[in-house]
């Protein structure tokens, strides 16, 4: 059984499958309950752990908490999309989830760099030189066959808001994931371009508000596993 307790309090005692089946997509927030300096460690260290293909990390963060810093994101939604821009400016935090641009090579050798110095090496040193090979060989397939790297490495990005929206759950934080803005408004914002990335999707954190989330009063709906499952 999967125990986890929050700063705020909150005591869970069941498996993971519980709150896959318990988490959803919070409609309104309590702008007075902030999420704990303790349980943001939690949520940054969600952000750095996830998995990615070839374990290239594709990715960039905005971990927004200040009044100022959510209202630049609000203005990716207030024009097209202004249904979300009340979660996030009530929401406790928002993250920014932005892909790269390319995968350059100096890049790469960061990568390698740091797996060297977390030790993922040192029992087979020559390891170093293949891992840097495969993981070329995967994107490379990317860039020069399928000419796909861009939506390969959103992909990746993909992959960690999936095991965060999950994370966050069980640590009772209610969130929102938001496809719902204007790209080119966001980064433009926090200029992300010139950095080498660009926003897919923004996720607000905090607690719901009881009253005013209608989607918390909904059951759940999934399709059945006859629809979606082979058993073979």
């Amino acid at each position: 059984m999967l125990q986890t307790e929050s700063t705020n309090g909150n005591l869970a005692g069941y498996d993971i499958v519980h709150f896959a089946k318990s988490r959803y997509s919070a409609k309104a927030y309590d702008p007075s309950r902030k999420i704990s300096d303790q349980d943001v460690e939690k949520i940054k260290e969600l952000l750095r752990y996830s998995a990615s293909s070839v374990n290239s990390q594709p990715w960039h963060f905005i971990l927004a908490s200040s009044d100022e810093a959510k209202e630049k994101i609000a203005k990716s939604t207030d024009r097209i999309y202004p249904f979300n821009s009340n979660s996030i400016r009530k929401a406790s935090h928002v993250v920014v989830f932005c892909s790269k641009l390319d995968i350059e090579e100096d890049y790469l050798q960061r990568v390698l760099q740091q797996e060297e110095k977390d030790g993922r090496f040192a029992a087979d040193p020559a390891m170093k030189d293949r891992m840097h090979a495969g993981r070329n060989m995967f994107i490379n397939i990317h860039k020069q066959d399928m000419k796909d790297v861009q939506h390969w490495m959103d992909k990746q990005v993909y992959l960690n808001i999936g095991s965060f929206l999950l994370g966050v759950s069980a640590m009772g934080i209610d969130a929102t994931p938001m496809e719902g803005i204007e790209v080119k408004v966001l980064d433009d914002e926090f200029g992300l371009r010139e950095r080498g990335y660009s926003s897919l999707v923004v996720v607000t954190l905090g607690y719901h508000d009881p009253e005013a989330d209608y989607n918390a009063k909904l059951t759940k709906s999934r399709l059945p596993y006859s629809e979606i499952l082979t058993e073979a």
